[in-house]
């Protein structure tokens, strides 16, 4: 959503775009597919189990992963758009039935801001003559816009894409590197990748490198380490 609204509420149409909170949310995913799967194959590992198995439970856990959080995802912010779409119907409601009512309310939330009354209603007029229901979703829902059914299906895709890219690197260390070094080599793959990754949430968002990089390897690594010992004692 770019916070500017059509007369439903809605966000107008456009080009898909890179911001920070679209690379956090990639990054976050991406984490996702290299800490689930790596932690489920060094269980494998731990068990022993060879490098065919290893391999078919790669692969599963990066399709039905991949699907998995990308179905959530659009569920999710399709969910959200319901609940939103609602919201404004309702509010549409009341600006037919009480538009002055409406305003008052509207230059009540100005004043709570700082306004003097009389700036708080000339606010409050300016913007209703402009678009009197994003006006209303913004003050009494902070709802800026409202995205289309593309934008939730486009939060999806992104959210399996992600994990995929990130499943696929314990995924190729299983494919390519020998059995007798591979819960070693997905292990450092892991810290590697999940290193790259908290580079680009570092820069995407001015986070404290430390703090970010600190969490990322204690989940991820955490993660593959209690998998490579529960499989070793349930071999």
């Amino acid at each position: 959503m770019d916070g500017t609204t059509t007369q439903d509420g809605r966000a107008p149409r456009r080009a898909w775009s890179v911001d920070a909170a679209t690379l956090r949310a990639f990054v976050v995913d991406a984490n996702d597919g290299i800490v689930a799967t790596a932690g489920l194959l060094e269980g494998f590992a731990g068990a022993g189990a060879s490098d065919s198995v290893l391999l078919l439970a790669a692969s599963a856990a990066t399709i039905a992963g991949s699907l998995s959080i990308g179905g959530a995802r659009w569920a999710e912010e399709a969910a959200e758009r319901d609940a939103q779409l609602v919201l404004a119907a309702e509010e549409a409601a009341q600006l037919a039935a009480n538009p002055d009512d409406e305003i008052a309310e509207l230059a009540a939330y100005w004043e709570r801001k700082g306004l003097t009354p009389a700036l708080a209603l000339e606010v409050a007029r300016q913007l209703s003559a402009k678009d009197a229901l994003a006006a209303q979703l913004e003050s009494e829902h902070g709802i800026a816009s409202i995205p289309y059914v593309a934008s939730t299906v486009r939060a999806g895709a992104l959210a399996a894409l992600s994990f995929l890219v990130g499943a696929l690197v314990p995924l190729l260390v299983t494919t390519l590197v020998p059995g007798r070094i591979e819960a070693w080599a997905i292990l450092a793959a892991v810290v590697l990748s999940l290193g790259l990754t908290s580079v680009v949430a570092w820069r995407s968002g001015h986070l404290s490198f430390p703090r970010v990089v600190t969490r990322a390897l204690t989940v991820g690594v955490g993660t593959v380490l209690v998998g490579y010992v529960a499989g070793s004692f349930l071999l």
